[in-house]
């Protein structure tokens, strides 16, 4: 049973990111705060949910959420600050969004940069532990996932319809056979033979 809050008379928000083991395709993340008295038990980490089982608590969570946001970092984003720094970049940019008043930051993962004058609360995996974080893992997710399905319509070839950009085998195969696009992360190593890719 995931928790509801770390401090019980504070004002946090769970943020959370997609996409950054991806070869391909933005990183996305998403910060959210709930109400206090919120819970819904079938709300947990984004990787062990179905996708029907996403978008289905996508809904509950957006119509009950005080308030969320979204923030995107691009490729281009990606390949100048790293991977690290850009999955922050768009954890600040989500929280930007954020439209109420708050305490703390509770932050999926071992790092980040601190906002403002917040606090921010580091959690290893964390969106298996905070409702909040596990609710921001899932807009994060289902945003990034209809990023990519759009981008497949442009460039089919890549299956990023099935895989969302993520390292499967048919996706490197498919940048073997057709070379990487502009969606590629140039800075991640997309296949062992790297420098014939570009």
């Amino acid at each position: 049973m995931l928790k509801k809050k770390y401090h019980s008379q504070k004002i946090e928000i769970g943020c959370d990111e997609a996409g950054r083991g991806c070869l391909a395709g933005p990183v996305v993340a998403a910060a959210v705060i709930l109400p206090k008295d919120f819970y819904f038990n079938e709300i947990n980490d984004s990787k062990i949910l179905s996708e029907k089982k996403r978008i289905k608590l996508e809904k509950i969570i957006l119509n009950n959420a005080i308030s969320y946001g979204i923030g995107i970092c691009t490729v281009n984003e990606i390949d100048k600050f790293n991977i690290l720094n850009a999955s922050i970049t768009a954890m600040h940019r989500a929280i930007n969004h954020i439209a109420e008043e708050f305490d703390t930051i509770l932050v999926d993962g071992n790092k980040f940069h601190k906002y403002k004058n917040k606090e921010h609360i580091c959690i290893v995996k964390g969106d298996s532990k905070y409702l909040n974080i596990a609710a921001a893992s899932i807009l994060a997710k289902n945003y990034r996932d209809r990023i990519m399905q759009n981008l497949s319509k442009e460039f089919p070839q890549y299956l990023w319809e099935q895989n969302k950009g993520y390292p499967t085998k048919r996706h490197r195969q498919a940048i073997l056979s057709h070379g990487a696009n502009i969606y590629h992360r140039k800075s991640f190593k997309l296949m062992s033979n790297q420098k014939k890719l570009f």
